[in-house]
């Protein structure tokens, strides 16, 4: 029986033994879980902070491209109202001298014509007008008023005569009007 015991103690202690490694393994691979618990929120984190940056990034890649284009749309348009206001000396002149020629039938006359009516047609083309003015309600955002006159014929702040066309680009006035108002 003391064999018995002593095999029994013995039995105990390894198996004490065998449960010690038992926790210890179990220790070792709850620590290893937290290690990797820790590890993924690491990378979890890493990964919110890196899509962060990417959406960051491609908002402000999408912005530069709108300003980008606003940008080249704005250039063009100063560059077109930049032309057009040199080319319109050219034209009150073929307007002065359609107006001061004598025989409209006259060969030169037509020549004129068609030399200024091609050059309106251009500007046409490329979005420039005239603006209307005669018979409307004074606007200082496309008329400039450079006389007034008393006149029963109109009612108060009405343009009654056109001294110098006014154009603008599509909604960029290069020139005003230069017109007489009726007080």
């Amino acid at each position: 029986m003391a064999n018995k015991e002593k095999g029994s103690a013995s039995g105990n202690e390894e198996s004490i033994k065998n449960s010690e490694e038992i926790i210890e393994e179990n220790m070792a691979e709850v620590s290893e879980i937290d290690a990797l618990k820790e590890e993924l929120e690491n990378e979890k984190k890493e990964k919110e902070e890196l899509f962060d940056k990417l959406q960051r990034s491609l908002a402000e890649f999408d912005n530069f491209r709108k300003r980008t284009v606003k940008e080249k749309t704005t250039m063009f348009d100063d560059g077109v109202s930049s032309a057009v206001s040199g080319l319109l000396p050219i034209v009150d002149n073929f307007e002065r001298a359609l107006k001061s020629f004598p025989d409209k039938e006259d060969n030169i006359y037509k020549g004129i014509e068609m030399i200024y009516n091609q050059l309106i047609n251009y500007l046409c083309d490329m979005g420039v007008c005239c603006i209307d003015c005669v018979g409307e309600k004074f606007d200082p955002s496309f008329h400039n008023a450079v006389s007034h006159e008393e006149n029963e014929e109109y009612d108060e702040n009405v343009i009654i005569e056109e001294l110098m066309k006014g154009y603008k680009y599509k909604d960029k006035i290069i020139r005003p009007s230069m017109v007489k108002v009726a007080n």
